[in-house]
């Protein structure tokens, strides 16, 4: 199963938290300092709460795909290198308290987005 990524960064990580748990009905799926992840089933999303500065905004952090297998990375990459599109790939690489191989991708308004893959879960 794919899935959207939607990575926020919050002033209000605990009010966020809640906000959320009550918008979707679901506890998260990951906490740890300064973070947290909801793995929602419908609509298919994995919603990343990033703690960020105590007097800003809500902003987009960044935007993904989360995919199944380092496979599906891989031919994501070859995809949006036949396409032209500048990719930066990171294998083995430690994110959101994961350890994920990903490809990097830039929309045309400097949007990032990734296609990861969770390969384990990775300590505090």
């Amino acid at each position: 199963m794919s899935r959207v990524q939607l990575a926020l960064r919050v002033s209000d990580l605990e009010g966020s938290i809640a906000f959320y748990r009550s918008l979707f009905g679901v506890e998260p799926a990951k906490r740890r300092p300064g973070y947290a992840n909801f793995a929602i089933t419908e609509p298919p999303l994995k919603l990343v709460l990033i703690e960020g500065d105590g007097d800003q905004p809500t902003v987009m952090d960044h935007l993904g795909v989360e995919v199944e297998s380092t496979e599906q990375v891989n031919a994501a990459t070859g995809r949006l290198a036949e396409l032209g599109l500048f990719t930066q790939v990171e294998n083995d690489t430690t994110c959101c308290y994961a350890l994920q191989d990903k490809v990097w991708v830039h929309g045309p308004g400097a949007e990032a987005w990734e296609v990861y893959t969770v390969k384990a879960d990775a300590p505090e």
